[in-house]
């Protein structure tokens, strides 16, 4: 599987590298993110919201598990997180094969639940604001999506 690498200086460049993500995301399209607490999964799926024209504050979906945003697409923004100890299935296929896209904060806690085919995305610290994100396609659709998204001048990897 080829990986795909950004390093991202400032939080307004991850916010940009999502908003042109949100170009080129369809229905049914799954994202998934890992990283480190702060390490920035949430300011990703700011930027994606608002690169689909979402115009509502986007916060980590924390204690509801599930936030849906409705912009050119909905965006189900899922933080499964507090799932780790539960066998609960909350209908997750309802939203990855839904109208809309969806962002999976911690997906690897839902892994049997998830996919076969999805966009992975893992974001680390680097040193200061600066985070290494590494996108990870499963799938032809997302190879895809990924060429697209790194063939374009404006994104140095």
């Amino acid at each position: 599987m080829k990986t795909y690498e950004y390093v991202s200086h400032h939080p307004e460049d991850t916010l940009a590298l999502a908003m042109k993500l949100a170009r080129y995301v369809q229905p049914q399209d799954v994202i998934t993110l890992e990283g480190d607490l702060g390490a920035g999964k949430t300011t990703f799926t700011k930027g994606l919201a608002k690169g689909l024209g979402i115009n509502r504050n986007v916060s980590s979906p924390t204690f509801n598990i599930i936030k849906q945003y409705e912009g050119r697409l909905p965006l189900y923004h899922m933080d499964v997180y507090r799932l780790a100890e539960s066998e609960e299935d909350l209908g997750f296929d309802e939203y990855f094969f839904g109208d809309g896209v969806t962002v999976v904060e911690w997906a690897h806690v839902i892994e049997p639940y998830l996919p076969t085919e999805r966009l992975h995305i893992t974001i680390r610290h680097a040193d200061g604001e600066s985070r290494i994100i590494h996108f990870s396609p499963i799938g032809q659709r997302y190879e895809q999506l990924c060429k697209e998204i790194f063939s374009d001048e404006s994104v140095s990897h």
